[in-house]
Order: C-alpha cells, then structure tokens, then sequence
C-alpha cells in the first residue's frame, strides 16, 4: 500500500493539509495518508524524516508558513536545507510547500495562494508518485506556478 506523510505546522494561519489530503483522497484513495503536525517550520525536517524512517512513507509533503520578519526567513533558509538533507539521506521526495506571509497584499489573496499551492503540489506529487521519475517531463519549460497564475514558457 502506498504510504504518503504529510508534515504541517501550528504556526501556519491556513490548513493547508486539509486541501492536500482532500486532493490525495481524490486521485489516490487507497493510499495511506499519515498527518505530523509539529509547531513550526524549522520541526519539520525531522517529521518528514520520522514519516519516512518511521512510518514507511513513500514520499512526503511539507507545508510550511514563513513570516514577513527577517528571523522568519532564515528559519525559512534552515528549514530548506534541513529538508533537502532528509531527501538525501533517505533518497525519498519530500514536496516542500511554503507560503510566505508578504507575498501578498492581503489576507484574501494570501489565502488563495495556500490553497492554491497547496492542492497543485498535492497534484505533482501525485505524479511523482505513480508516475516515476518522467511524471513531470511533459510539464517542463511551461511556466508553471503553484499559488499564482501560470506564466506560460518564453517563445523559443
């Protein structure tokens, strides 16, 4: 059986995993959908490592939540590495979906933006997932965006 963690955080002001598992459950309902929820962004290296390591997930998705402050996004930057080493160390995806608090002008459009990213990278990681390693191949150079409208690719 398929195993996918998802990793959110009490700091975030939006229940991003709600979207994710209600677009996991759609596209994949027998998979196994195990939810870690920690404090903050920098505890969540250690549950997408603790999601692979101790609950057999295939892969994992993290939904983080950055403030405006400078302190915010260096944890942001720690956090980052911090992910990309649990990747390394258990050759697993880990999906890393983060808002940043001033990306938008308001809390209207910043919650569009949540649920937004939040269901697209719920959606690629249901490519990576059944789809392997060519999954997202079609997608490349499309200008593709989670949280905003598509861009579309520069002419060639």
């Amino acid at each position: 059986m398929l195993k996918i963690g998802v990793a959110d955080t009490t700091f975030a002001r939006v229940d991003m995993a709600r979207y994710v598992i209600e677009v996991l459950e759609n596209h994949l309902p027998n998979a196994e959908i195990i939810r870690y929820t920690v404090p903050g962004i920098k505890d969540l290296p250690i549950a997408a490592k603790k999601l692979i390591d101790e609950y057999k997930c295939d892969i994992v998705i993290t939904l983080g939540w950055v403030g405006a402050s400078n302190i915010d996004k260096l944890s942001y930057l720690a956090a980052s590495i911090g992910l990309i080493m649990v990747q390394l160390l258990t050759n697993k995806h880990v999906i890393d979906v983060t808002v940043h608090e001033d990306e938008a002008k308001d809390e209207e459009e910043l919650l569009e933006i949540a649920i937004d990213r939040a269901k697209k990278h719920a959606l690629n990681l249901i490519r990576l997932i059944t789809g392997g390693r060519e999954a997202l191949t079609p997608y490349a150079g499309k200008g593709l965006r989670q949280g905003r409208p598509d861009v579309g690719p520069i002419k060639e």
